[in-house]
């Protein structure tokens, strides 16, 4: 059995939403904040990493 890796989502705002992007099959809402320091976040439900195009190629 293969596992997808997580998602990987440029953004190009500090504060975030994620909600796995599945509508019914998805995950609650939640928002994130993105350190200024690593530029990135994971959220906890779905793993998806969220980068701030600042940092797009750098991490």
């Amino acid at each position: 059995m293969v596992t997808k890796a997580p998602e990987t989502k440029i953004v190009d705002s500090y504060r975030v939403s994620c909600d796995g992007g599945e509508g019914a099959l998805g995950h609650p809402r939640v928002w994130l904040q993105i350190p200024n320091e690593h530029g990135w976040v994971e959220c906890p439900y779905c793993d998806c990493k969220l980068v701030h195009k600042d940092f797009e190629g750098k991490v």
